[in-house]
């Protein structure tokens, strides 16, 4: 019963502790062959400017497309198109804002 009960309070510590881009992103990214991280670069190098990766990002997550994606038709052809979105605006936002501080080599470069 005891360990049931401190099964119970870690399960719900994690759930609470983790936000909104790891229970959303991260979560779905890990059954994937390209890492997370590859993408952000993707885009970075196709946008540049914060405003710019935020925004395509939120375009494509909102109504994902061929057209609108980053990766290569190969990758396309393998895995399809991901589903749009479920997160509210503000959930997509936070998660863009969380990936772009985890992800940006601004400042970090030396």
């Amino acid at each position: 019963m005891g360990k049931l009960i401190l099964t119970l309070l870690l399960s719900t510590l994690f759930l609470f502790s983790s936000d909104v881009y790891e229970q959303n992103c991260v979560k779905c990214h890990n059954n994937l062959p390209v890492s997370i991280d590859k993408y952000f670069y993707r885009y970075l190098l196709k946008y540049s400017s914060e405003r710019s990766v935020k925004e395509a990002m939120k375009t494509y997550l909102k109504e994902p497309t061929k057209e609108t994606t980053i990766m290569p038709e190969a990758f396309i052809k393998r895995f399809g198109v991901k589903k749009a979105t479920k997160l509210t605006e503000e959930e997509l936002e936070k998660a863009l804002d969380i990936y772009w501080d985890k992800y940006k080599v601004f400042g970090k470069l030396k």
